[in-house]
């Protein structure tokens, strides 16, 4: 069975994988869901120094100190960014890797760069090095907005800004895209879909659930993790 190693997405943290750890652990997977420097339980650790680098090192020292191998390392939305540098400085340790309605980035490419259309301002008050959360997607159901909203907190808008450092040595790793569909109006995602549904080296799924499945379909999310992590 395998080792999951999840990297969230923006303003959110392990708690976000509450519905699916059961849900992979009952199929005998081993889980693992940190969180991030300056969010969740760790939002007290925030600062404006915390960037991207300080996140993919957050995971690192995950796999380090869990003494892990062999992993599918899943990254969400924001995520896409985590384990894509994680992937590059421990590509021995990857089994495969899992982008879900992630950032694919290039080397030299930030959250920033790959976005388009409006981006959210960054709070004000003397806080203008945090980035507000997004709405959650519209399909959310009220038990879960009551769940999910107290705990998106603001993030280091330097994790948005900084340019990921790639040296290409994570390019052999196995990979898959997990595209959701069920979005409307703006969609950085769709960007990565439309050009690797067609890429020979990537596996391509869509899943019928909007930007957020591991709280909005975890059940038809887990069932495809498993598919992908034979």
């Amino acid at each position: 069975m395998a080792t999951f190693l999840i990297c969230h997405g923006a303003w959110s943290a392990g708690w976000a994988w509450k519905k699916m750890r059961p849900l992979l652990r009952g199929a005998g997977h081993e889980v693992f869901t940190p969180t991030y420097t300056g969010i969740g339980e760790r939002v007290h650790q925030a600062s404006p120094d915390v960037d991207l680098d300080t996140h993919i090192q957050d995971v690192l020292g995950v796999i380090a100190f869990e003494g892990l191998s062999d992993i599918v390392l899943l990254g969400h939305s924001y995520g896409g960014m985590v384990i894509t540098g994680v992937a590059d400085r421990v590509p021995e340790k990857i089994k495969q890797m899992i982008y879900l309605d992630a950032f694919v980035p290039e080397n030299g490419q930030s959250v920033a760069s790959l976005r388009s259309g409006p981006r959210p301002a960054a709070g004000g008050s003397g806080q203008d090095w945090l980035l507000p959360p997004n709405p959650p997607p519209p399909d959310t159901s009220p038990a879960d907005l009551a769940w999910i909203t107290p705990l998106r907190r603001p993030q280091p808008i330097k994790t948005f800004t900084q340019a990921v450092v790639l040296t290409g040595a994570s390019a052999q790793i196995p990979r898959s895209y997990i595209y959701c569909t069920k979005k409307s109006g703006d969609d950085p995602f769709a960007q990565f879909a439309k050009r690797l549904k067609s890429d020979p080296a990537w596996r391509y799924h869509e899943i019928d659930a909007s930007h957020s499945p591991n709280v909005t379909a975890p059940e038809a999310l887990a069932k495809l993790l498993c598919e992908i992590a034979r």
